[in-house]
């Protein structure tokens, strides 16, 4: 079928791109575009029906985190683009491309209803957002429509990876063809090549690292690219390097003898490499989170390269950066191409060294960080509610055999502990704010819908109370996955935080849960799941009765294909002092 109307250009581009999906809540600006998609492109690119445009960015967020290609977001004129203006602000911050299109008018006024249209109009839909995507655009013609779209999705996709806004005027969808639009020109065009570092500035952190005796990587992002994962790893090992992951995706396998993940191996490096690290400080030094005192993790005088991005991202208006944090080299390069020439850079310079003993020293140290959280995990395990050590390894003990994917949440790190995270394809990466994560993991679940990959989510409690309607949106698009709820019942991070005023002030710390408990009544999630289509179980309780139930909904998830939840009521966790 040709193409009639403005908006089933729209369609042809998108289809053009290879976008598989685009999640929208319905809009008036964009009836044309719905009508496109549903007429003319016959649900290609299927619409993912959600019921909140928080939701649907989220979801785009997800995918893309999933795998590392973008996903179409429609968002309704002004209103449902600042509903959506946290996800995408997240979603630049996570460095994921997202495609968010929206719509307004019409322009032209004497088309325009009375009231409605007007109030939902603005002069530049793009300015509500344009803080915190890396491009927008507003076509003012159809003819324009496919070089803006092309546009649009090679800055997204080019890095540092980002959220992009386009705004098609309702007017101009709904307009009829007078000639054909092509679109296979822009759709075939070349893609920006990814960034390789300056050779002079690879030979000069090859220096560095080779002469180093207890050489340091720290790593943040390398895993959103996972062809990087084995060249960090070979990296690791021909250099006898300490690895510590910060795990904004997984870049290091967490069993691996060089990973001291939750070590102090920075307080004895003579060498720090920082590899994809969004906030440099942040990682090199320690927070008292009583004073907020910051402390260096390092001596003085430690030689830091850092290798990435970082320094192309920056924002004029978000300070996502972090503090300043001074380094001895800083090469800008797409890791994917600047880790295998460091690698061979550093051998050169390396050749005939005998790095045995290092390696049998870290073998040594990350056996002995293994054995200590399994002692910790082991504390209070009969305790009810449960520590979330103790529901980390319920939930490995019925997935282990499985082919699973993690989505956000990593229950206070005891699941990167516990569990065998050998690669990026475990676990797309931490979660962010409130109000992200049963979005973000729908989307990573619908990137896996149709395989036999088992995608959990571990999801908190306060951020499900956001968006509950995304579990509809779940069983509606028939997308399997298990959530077990960390249910610990308070907005307990904000409460932390209470408690360490009240030990400032002198006020009484038994007054912190005040406007932070999630109960009286205690919401129940179990019954609201199964409102949505869900199979559900819960509150537990009880640690001994978890498993049996994770087992159960596991079988519905695999044999049905339907999505589960299993409540789980999780103890507060135990203050910690330093970060």
């Amino acid at each position: 079928m040709a193409a009639r109307y403005g908006s089933d250009v729209i369609v042809d581009l998108l289809r053009a791109f290879g976008v598989e999906y685009i999640a929208l809540n319905p809009g008036a600006s964009y009836r044309g575009l719905h009508d496109s998609l549903v007429n003319y492109g016959g649900n290609k690119p299927e619409i993912i029906l959600c019921t909140h445009e928080e939701v649907a960015v989220s979801i785009a967020h997800g995918y893309a985190k999933a795998t590392g290609r973008p996903m179409a977001a429609a968002v309704h004129d002004t209103v449902g683009l600042l509903h959506a203006a946290m996800t995408i602000y997240y979603a630049n911050v996570d460095r994921c491309p997202v495609l968010v299109l929206g719509a307004t008018g019409p322009l032209d006024r004497t088309k325009r209803r009375p009231y409605i249209d007007w109030i939902h109009s603005s002069l530049v839909n793009g300015n509500a957002v344009r803080d915190y995507t890396k491009w927008d655009d507003q076509p003012s013609t159809i003819a324009d429509f496919p070089t803006s779209f092309a546009r649009a999705y090679r800055i997204a996709t080019t890095e540092p990876w980002g959220p992009v806004y386009l705004c098609y005027d309702a007017g101009l969808q709904e307009t009829k063809l007078d000639r054909p639009v092509p679109v296979d020109d822009v759709a075939a065009g070349a893609r920006p090549s990814p960034v390789q570092a300056d050779p002079a500035a690879i030979a000069k952190a090859a220096d560095i690292l080779a002469g180093a005796e207890r050489p340091v990587i720290v790593t943040e992002f390398t895993g959103r690219h996972p062809e990087a994962v084995p060249e960090l790893v070979a990296l690791a090992e021909e250099l006898a390097a300490a690895v510590i992951d910060l795990n904004g995706r997984v870049n290091f396998p967490n069993r691996h003898p060089q990973n001291l993940t939750g070590g102090d191996a920075l307080a004895d490096a003579d060498a720090v490499l920082a590899v994809d690290v969004g906030d440099a400080f942040r990682a090199l030094n320690e927070l008292d989170r009583l004073t907020n005192e910051k402390k260096p993790r390092t001596k003085t005088g430690t030689p830091i390269v850092d290798l990435g991005l970082s320094e192309l991202r920056h924002s004029q208006w978000a300070e996502d950066l972090g503090q300043f944090q001074p380094v001895t080299l800083s090469v800008v390069a797409d890791t994917r191409l600047a880790l295998p020439a460091l690698r061979l850079a550093v051998r050169e310079r390396a050749k005939g060294r005998d790095r045995s003993a290092r390696c049998a020293e870290l073998a040594r140290t990350h056996r002995e960080i293994r054995e200590r959280w399994e002692r910790e995990a082991r504390e209070d395990w009969d305790a009810a509610p449960m520590t979330a050590a103790r529901l980390a390894s319920e939930i490995w003990s019925v997935i282990k055999d499985e082919d699973w994917v993690l989505t956000a949440n990593t229950l206070e790190d005891w699941a990167l502990r516990l569990w065998d995270v050998d690669g990026p394809q475990r676990h797309p990466g931490r979660s962010f704010g409130t109000a992200t994560q049963i979005g973000t993991s729908l989307g990573i679940a619908l990137a896996h819908r149709g395989t036999d990959k088992l995608v959990v989510d571990i999801q908190p409690d306060g951020d499900l109370l956001y968006d509950p309607g995304a579990l509809w949106t779940a069983a509606h698009h028939r997308i399997p996955m298990l959530v077990v709820m960390y249910n610990n019942r308070a907005y307990y991070n904000d409460w932390e935080h209470q408690l360490r005023v009240a030990q400032h002030r002198g006020t009484p710390k038994e007054n912190a849960r005040v406007g932070q408990e999630i109960d009286d009544p205690a919401p129940d999630f179990a019954m609201l799941a199964r409102s949505f289509g869900w199979h559900a179980e819960g509150p537990i309780v009880d640690p001994a009765k978890v498993r049996p139930a994770l087992e159960r909904a596991l079988e519905v998830v695999r044999k049905q294909k339907r999505p589960a939840l299993v409540d789980t009521i999780v103890r507060h966790r135990q203050e910690r002092r330093y970060r």
